[in-house]
């Protein structure tokens, strides 16, 4: 693996379990600051190492039997903290205050109808600023040596700090996008208090990872799957910048990529000057998933015959050492809950786990501390082709976890088709870079239809298109009812074997994005 040796001043959040936690991560990176999640049981050892603390919010209840206790010495009045839901309310039941159900439940928009003069935290913020509240809970009276430094009309206690302490808690969520002067806050309590320097961006993360591979690495040789897709471009074209023709890419076609994807993809990263064999695996898929319907089944049968795959082309190459992957933080970070555990597995990562023993090759992960935002920015710093980086993710295991059920080779032909039709209906209406993601599901489902005088009896394919920025929430995106209709009935008519198109409006959570 590849850890990065930064001179940078660096964030602690203290992940509670909330859903917000990434979010906070994230809002920091914006600030060109640089943090990290630990589990709050888990807190590194070497605290000097961080300028500032962060707590996070939790589904739990500071007054429960199941309260999540964080061991604070060596942070609480020595550290800049602050303290958001959980964390506020953490902070004051425990410490002289009280917390208590509240009436009814607060969620949602609010406006600070209060703000105490004077209060560097909350410099450049107003009265009337929104605010996103998500509690059950809320602080009645305020923890020994608290002083109240902003309100709702609903909420007394939103915002206190502690005397004597660079401690600072909050009862909203300033990291989300509803709490319209978030960042501002962020900013106040990271620059202004904490006097973090503002200096993570793009370009120092290149120029350091790149030392670090270098180091790292030396002259062996690496060896890399490319995948077509912005995470593993942008980690082959650092390593390619760092050892050059050390770096061999194997660019496998597991037969579930998009219509022609294996080709154009192929001819773009031989344009990228990049050291790439292509081989075409797809019979060999297709064979590794006869029969199977279960998705987490799939998904495995896929990333199993990659490696066999993978392995047999690594063999062919002398001396190799190193494998690259082009994992990223939301990873390592969803690998490991609140409560230092698995967390609970919803679907598994093409690229988290390790490797099989018998490959015998050691982990380089040039993005490991990076989110999908930052990756795309780092790719620009490095010039790659911007309609490249624009691309929508597309998952590890492709198409075959957007055919519900087994999987055939004419199946694949016919969701290739239908996505083709889709993806550059949405590029030719203007619509591509509207979408985070977009996609079509061939559903088990016969339907009866007419063509012309005809009975049909066919499938039937769903449609998915939505915004989000990390994957981790995702709304629908509002499609126009005419670009719909036509991409419908383009659909039914070029594509044989379908004969009805759906569209999901289904919001992320509860639903997930990809079906399987």
């Amino acid at each position: 693996m590849l850890f990065l040796r930064m001179q940078h001043d660096k964030v602690l959040i203290l992940d509670f379990g909330s859903q917000y936690t990434q979010l906070i991560a994230r809002r920091v990176r914006e600030l060109n600051i640089y943090s990290e999640i630990h589990p709050f049981n888990k807190i590194p050892t070497h605290l000097e190492d961080y300028k500032a603390v962060i707590l996070s919010g939790s589904p739990n209840s500071v007054r429960g039997e199941d309260a999540l206790h964080p061991d604070l010495k060596g942070i609480r009045g020595v550290k800049p903290v602050l303290a958001v839901c959980y964390g506020a309310q953490y902070l004051a039941h425990f410490s002289g205050g009280e917390v208590a159900p509240s009436n009814t439940r607060e969620y949602g928009r609010a406006n600070l109808s209060f703000i105490k003069g004077n209060e560097p935290f909350f410099a450049h913020i107003h009265t009337g600023s929104q605010v996103w509240m998500s509690h059950s809970d809320t602080i009645k009276k305020l923890p020994e040596h608290g002083v109240l430094i902003a309100s709702t009309h609903d909420v007394e206690n939103a915002a206190y700090r502690i005397n004597g302490e660079e401690t600072y808690a909050i009862q909203f969520h300033p990291e989300v996008y509803h709490s319209t002067d978030g960042k501002q806050l962020l900013e106040n309590f990271l620059v202004s208090i904490a006097g973090i320097h503002q200096d993570w961006t793009p370009d120092s993360f290149v120029e350091e990872t790149v030392e670090a591979i270098k180091e790292k690495v030396g002259t062996d040789k690496v060896v890399l799957g490319l995948s077509g897709g912005v995470d593993s471009t942008v980690a082959a074209v650092l390593l390619n910048k760092a050892i050059g023709r050390n770096l061999y890419c194997i660019f496998v076609n597991n037969g579930l990529l998009r219509k022609n994807e294996f080709e154009s993809v192929l001819n773009q990263y031989e344009g990228m000057g990049l050291n790439v064999k292509g081989v075409d695996a797809s019979g060999r898929f297709l064979d590794a998933l006869a029969g199977i319907e279960d998705p987490e089944k799939k998904r495995k049968a896929i990333g199993n015959a990659f490696i066999e795959v993978f392995d047999d082309e690594a063999h062919k190459l002398e001396d190799v050492k190193w494998l690259a992957q082009g994992t990223i933080y939301p990873d390592v970070i969803e690998s490991v809950s609140a409560t230092g555990g698995p967390s609970a597995t919803i679907k598994s990562h093409h690229n988290v786990g390790g490797l099989p023993d018998f490959m015998k090759l050691k982990i380089v992960e040039p993005l490991r501390a990076i989110f999908k935002d930052e990756v795309r920015r780092v790719g620009a710093t490095l010039g790659i082709d911007p309609e490249l980086l624009g691309r929508h993710p597309f998952p590890g295991p492709g198409l075959g976890i957007r055919i519900l059920g087994d999987i055939t080779a004419e199946k694949v032909r016919m969701l290739q088709e239908v996505d083709a039709i889709f993806i550059n209906g949405l590029k030719e209406s203007g619509l591509y870079d509207r979408v985070w993601q977009a996609g079509a599901m061939l559903l088990p489902v016969n339907s009866v239809g007419v063509m012309g005088d005809e009975r049909t009896y066919e499938k039937c394919v769903a449609l998915r298109a939505v915004e989000s920025t990390d994957g981790m929430t995702a709304d629908w995106v509002n499609l126009p009812y005419e670009f719909l209709q036509k991409v419908s009935n383009d659909i039914i008519n070029k594509v044989k074997g379908v004969n009805r198109v759906v569209y999901d409006i289904s919001s992320k959570p509860p639903a997930t994005i990809e079906w399987e």
